[in-house]
């Protein structure tokens, strides 16, 4: 059965709303919901809405990073935040800045990941700087990473267990970033949904 679509200016695919979803699509949007603590679809994940099976590969990599981990919240969402800068999705920024401020993040946090260009510019402290280095690199040369570089974060603070899941979550950003840019979306909009939500929103749930 064809499946009602829509197409959003500057956007190269169609997407399909959230009130004209059915069957495998409407389970995913549902889970959708369930993992941001969002009432609405965020357009990122639309970008796949015709096409289930992709759909349900970027809501699991989305939910493994973001449901319960070894890495608090708010570390996962620097990386995410700051990955996005890293590869100048400003849509992903000002998405994972926001939920970066609902778990903690402060001001000067997300306005230095907007508009730093070096790690060793974000405000936070020593640890948590040399595995910002470290993810950096996955971005902007992975496979330079030495065992040095991972020795010396290691010696900084993190677990083996840490550090696989920093390094996962930014390979995952460095995926949906591109994502967004390829097909129109961190182009066609200034600011996405979940960015433009009112300061005074509920916070999304702990995780």
């Amino acid at each position: 059965m064809d499946v009602k679509t829509v197409m959003m200016p500057g956007v190269r695919v169609p997407l399909v709303e959230e009130a004209d979803a059915s069957g495998r699509t409407a389970e995913l949007y549902e889970l959708i919901k369930s993992t941001t603590g969002i009432p609405f679809i965020p357009d990122m994940f639309r970008l796949a809405s015709t096409r289930p099976e992709l759909l349900n590969v970027l809501i699991t990599g989305y939910n493994g990073v973001f449901s319960d981990g070894v890495l608090p919240r708010a570390t996962r969402e620097l990386i995410s935040a700051w990955t996005s800068k890293v590869n100048g999705c400003h849509y992903c920024v000002g998405t994972h800045n926001w939920f970066l401020a609902q778990f903690g993040g402060t001001q000067e946090l997300t306005d230095a990941i907007a508009s730093s260009d070096s790690p060793e510019d974000l405000p936070v402290d020593e640890r948590t700087k040399a595995l910002m280095r470290l993810v950096t690199k996955v971005s902007t040369a992975a496979y330079k990473i030495t065992d040095e570089e991972w020795e010396q974060t290691a010696a900084a603070g993190w677990s083996s267990e840490e550090l696989l899941e920093a390094v996962f979550t930014a390979a995952l950003f460095n995926f949906i970033n591109r994502l967004v840019d390829s097909l129109g979306l961190g182009t066609a909009l200034t600011m996405s949904k979940i960015a433009a939500q009112a300061a005074e929103a509920e916070p999304a749930p702990a995780g």
